[in-house]
């Protein structure tokens, strides 16, 4: 345990908490979405969905306590390491460092935010339904189209939400191999591909719905 408690209070532990806990969540957003795209098939597979991961029992909860674990851990650690950084330069470097490096970073940080308040946003319309114009409880496929639907604002902003999703979760992944140790002049082309095509599917597979949905294409 004290070793553990060492390499946390590292920079290099927090990196590779941050990169693990990231990579981690990757694979949650991968099973997600590939629920969430059944939407276009039928709503009511969305609905069974719902009934199977409510039929586990203490297992969603014990899922939903890991996500939330992995969450706090992402969060913290980057918080912890933004510290360290300011900290370490507090005048900032002579130049500034290359401009395409500090935009990357600020995107990251804004993009970061913004995530936490979409998923504090999705949770009230479609966990919770606190915030949903008409949300009934089991009828997921439902709830998602009566949001898009009635509200297409919030639709422009689960894209937008996507969109810095997508940035994200390119650097992210990207990043994750570097803090890894898994970097390689062979290989460095082949993770940016993979990145890349992470980063889109994911991010991408989100969007299509409210987008369908904000520009009123039918379903099948």
């Amino acid at each position: 345990m004290q070793s553990l408690l060492r390499l946390w209070h590292s920079t290099i532990g927090k990196k590779i908490a941050m990169a693990v806990s990231g990579i981690l969540l990757v694979g949650f957003l991968v099973s997600h979405v590939v629920s969430n795209l059944t939407i276009f098939a039928d709503p009511a597979h969305l609905d069974a969905w719902g009934r199977f991961l409510r039929s586990t029992g203490p297992l969603l909860w014990v899922a939903r306590g890991g996500l939330i674990a992995l969450a706090v851990i992402h969060i913290v650690a980057a918080i912890q390491l933004v510290g360290r950084d300011a900290e370490a330069r507090p005048r900032g470097y002579a130049k500034g460092g290359p401009a395409g490096s500090r935009w990357l970073a600020l995107g990251m940080r804004v993009g970061g935010l913004l995530l936490f308040v979409f998923v504090v946003v999705h949770l009230m319309n479609l966990t919770w339904g606190s915030w949903h114009p008409a949300f009934e409880e089991g009828k997921v496929g439902q709830n998602v189209l009566v949001l898009f639907t009635a509200w297409p604002l919030t639709a422009f902003f689960y894209i937008v939400s996507m969109a810095a999703l997508g940035l994200h979760l390119g650097h992210g992944i990207w990043s994750f191999f570097q803090t890894m140790g898994w970097n390689h002049p062979a290989w460095n082309a082949s993770r940016r591909v993979i990145a890349i095509l992470l980063a889109v599917a994911i991010a991408g597979g989100f969007a299509l719905i409210p987008l369908a949905l904000w520009m009123q294409w039918g379903w099948s």
